[in-house]
C-alpha cells in the first residue's frame, strides 16, 4: 500500500499545480511528503442520498476498496458526526444527524496556505485542527516548531496529534476555543482558520504580528461564506478583502445559529407588498449581501395552504419575517423587535444601485469595535 500511497500523493500534487492550487515548489513538495491517508485512518462517512428520506452518512474504514482512493481523491471528507460520533463507532448502518468535523478538500488546504505567502521563519497559528492534515503540511514546510494549531473538541485534537505523530511532526497542538486564538504562544506572524465565522475574533489581530497576515472564511447564518485576508497594521486592526471563491467550513462551534425551536405566531402581522422577491436569496452573492444586514437570521420554508412561505428568523432577537408570492406580487409580514426584510431589502437594493459588484471587491475590516465588510460605490 505504501508505493499505492506514494504514487497517489504524486498525483495529487500534479493535479493541484496543474490547477493553480500549488504555486510554489515548498509547498508542492510538502503535498508529495505528508501522507493524506494517515490523517483518515479512523475512516470517513460517505454521504448516502436517497428520495424522500434525511441525508444519510455511512462509515469507510481502512481495508474498504475505496478508502485509500478517496483519501487521495481531491474531495472533503466528512470524519465525525453530531460531535462525537467517528466511523469506528458505526459496525453497520448509517446515520442521519449532521457532520460536525471533516478533512477539508486537499485544494483548498493548500490554496490558503499560499494565500498566507508565508516565509521560512514564521510562526503560524492554525485555528481548527480537523484531521491533522493542514498541521502536517506546515509543519513540514515551516518546521514543527513553528506551528501551533488550536481546536475546541479534544478527542478530534487527540486523533490529530497521534496522526501527526506517526508521519513525524510535533507542533503544537492545544484544546481551546480557537476563536480565542492561543496567547500563550503569540504572537504569530500568520493565523489561518479552517472553521467558519460569523465574525472574525479581535483576538486574532491582538496575537498577530504588524504586517501579518489572517486568512479565514467569513459568512452568516443563510451560509453563504467566502474567504478573507487581512493585514494587521501598527494601529491594533486589521484590513483587506474577500477573495474569490465562494468556500464553506463549518461553522467554528461557539458561532454555530441556535436550535430554531418553536417557531413564534407567524400569522400575527398584515401582509405588506415588497419589490424584492425571496427568491433573489437563490444567489450565493446576494445572500451573502444580505447576511451583512442580518447575519444571525436564519432560512427556511414552509408549506401552508396550499403556498410556500419563505421565512427568515433571527431567533436570538426575535425578529422574524414570511414572505410568500400572491400572484405576481410579492407580499411580507414581519415581527419581533426589528423588521429583518426591511433591513436586508435595503442592503440588497443599495448593492444593486451601486452596480452589484463583486465579492472579491469588498473590503473588510477588524477593530476593537468589531468587523465592517463593505463594497465599492
Amino acid at each position: 500500500m505504501n508505493d499505492d500511497a506514494e504514487e497517489m500523493r504524486l498525483q495529487l500534487a500534479e493535479q493541484l499545480a496543474s490547477a493553480g492550487h500549488v504555486r510554489t515548489a515548498p509547498w508542492r513538495r510538502a503535498v508529495e511528503a505528508v501522507p493524506r491517508h494517515e490523517f483518515l485512518r479512523g475512516g470517513y462517512f460517505e454521504r448516502i442520498d436517497l428520495p424522500g428520506r434525511p441525508t444519510a452518512w455511512a462509515p469507510v474504514m481502512p481495508g474498504s476498496p475505496s478508502w485509500l482512493k478517496s483519501c487521495y481523491a481531491d474531495n472533503s471528507l466528512v470524519t465525525q458526526i453530531a460531535g462525537t460520533i467517528v466511523p469506528g463507532d458505526l459496525l453497520g448502518g448509517e446515520i442521519t444527524r449532521l457532520p460536525t468535523s471533516s478533512s477539508t478538500r486537499p485544494s483548498l488546504v493548500v490554496r490558503m496556505l499560499e494565500d498566507l505567502r508565508v516565509q521560512d521563519t514564521h510562526r503560524l497559528l492554525i485555528v481548527g485542527i480537523g484531521t491533522g492534515y493542514s498541521s502536517g503540511l506546515a509543519s513540514h514546510r515551516l518546521g514543527s516548531d513553528h506551528v501551533t494549531a488550536v481546536e475546541i473538541d479534544p478527542d478530534v485534537a487527540s486523533r490529530a496529534r497521534g496522526a501527526l505523530g506517526r508521519c513525524g511532526y510535533a507542533p503544537t497542538v492545544v484544546v481551546g476555543d480557537g476563536l480565542a486564538g492561543w496567547k500563550d504562544g503569540s504572537p504569530y506572524d500568520r493565523i489561518v482558520a479552517y472553521c467558519g465565522t460569523v465574525t472574525i475574533p479581535y483576538e486574532w489581530v491582538e496575537q498577530t504580528l504588524p504586517g501579518g497576515v489572517i486568512l479565514a472564511t467569513v459568512g452568516g447564518w443563510m451560509y453563504s461564506s467566502e474567504l478573507a485576508r487581512l493585514t494587521v497594521t501598527g494601529d491594533g486592526t486589521a484590513a483587506g478583502r474577500l477573495l474569490d471563491g465562494r468556500n464553506s467550513f463549518m461553522l467554528a462551534r461557539p458561532q454555530t445559529p441556535p436550535p430554531i425551536g418553536l417557531l413564534p405566531d407567524l400569522d400575527q402581522a398584515d401582509d405588506q407588498p415588497t419589490e424584492l422577491a425571496a427568491h433573489v436569496l437563490e444567489d450565493w452573492d446576494t445572500r451573502f449581501v444580505a447576511q451583512l444586514a442580518a447575519p444571525r437570521a436564519q432560512r427556511m420554508t414552509l408549506d401552508r395552504d396550499g403556498s410556500t412561505e419563505h421565512v427568515l428568523l433571527d431567533v436570538e432577537a426575535g425578529a422574524w419575517a414570511v414572505l410568500r408570492q400572491d400572484d405576481s406580487r410579492w407580499l411580507v409580514r414581519q415581527g419581533g423587535p426589528y423588521n429583518v426584510w426591511d433591513r436586508i431589502a435595503d442592503h440588497v437594493t443599495r448593492w444593486y444601485r451601486d452596480g452589484s459588484p463583486s465579492l472579491d471587491r469588498f473590503d473588510i475590516t477588524v477593530t476593537p469595535e468589531g468587523q465592517t465588510i463593505t463594497w465599492p460605490r
